[in-house]
C-alpha cells in the first residue's frame, strides 16, 4: 500500500482534462492500456462524459521484449469501437516509467489510423525514462528506491502496491 490516494489522483486528472477538453471542436477518443489503464480509463471516461465508448488497448504483441518475456497467458484482443484516423486521443495509462509501454501502444495505434494527436494520461509517473515520451497529464509523480515497483491493484477498489525491496 502507498500514500497515494487514487480517486483524489482520478479526480485532479479530470479537473486538468476539463478545460481543455471544453475547447476542442468535437470531443476527443479515450483509450486505456490494459490491465490497469482501462480502469483508469473507465472512471475517467464517466468523470469527463465522453460521448464516445471506450478504447482498449493489450500491446502484449507490440512490446519489444516480446521475444523475452514471452507472450502473456491472459492476452485478449484489442476492441477499438471507433476509427483513429484524424481524430485526438487520450492514451490513459497506470504508471510510466520507461516510456516502453507508451511506444509500443502508440505503434498499435497507428496500426489502426493516424490520429492527429495523442496526449498521455497516467495516474503516476516513476521517472527512469529510456525513450523521450512524456505524459500530458499526471495524477502523481513519485521516487521509488532502484529495487521498487509500483502496481495498480483492482479494479474494486483501485489501490497502488509497492512491491520489491
Amino acid at each position: 500500500m502507498t500514500d497515494i490516494d487514487v480517486a483524489q489522483c482520478l479526480e485532479r486528472l479530470a479537473e486538468q482534462l476539463r478545460p481543455q477538453l471544453a475547447e476542442l471542436p468535437e470531443p476527443p477518443l479515450m483509450v486505456g492500456i490494459r490491465t490497469g489503464g482501462v480502469w483508469l480509463a473507465q472512471r475517467l471516461h464517466q468523470a469527463l462524459a465522453l460521448p464516445e465508448p471506450l478504447g482498449e488497448l493489450d500491446i502484449s504483441f507490440y512490446r519489444d521484449d516480446f521475444s523475452r518475456v514471452g507472450l502473456n497467458p491472459r492476452v485478449r484482443p484489442s476492441h477499438l469501437p471507433f476509427a483513429t484516423e484524424g481524430r485526438r486521443l487520450i492514451l490513459v495509462d497506470d504508471i510510466i516509467m520507461s516510456g516502453r509501454t507508451i511506444r509500443a501502444a502508440m505503434n498499435e495505434l497507428f496500426d489502426y489510423g493516424r490520429p492527429e494527436s495523442i496526449q498521455l494520461v497516467t495516474l503516476v509517473d516513476l521517472g527512469g525514462r529510456e525513450l523521450p515520451i512524456q505524459p500530458d497529464f499526471t495524477g502523481e509523480t513519485l521516487s521509488l528506491g532502484p529495487q521498487q515497483r509500483l502496481k495498480l491493484r483492482g479494479p474494486e477498489p483501485l489501490w497502488l502496491e509497492r512491491c520489491g525491496i
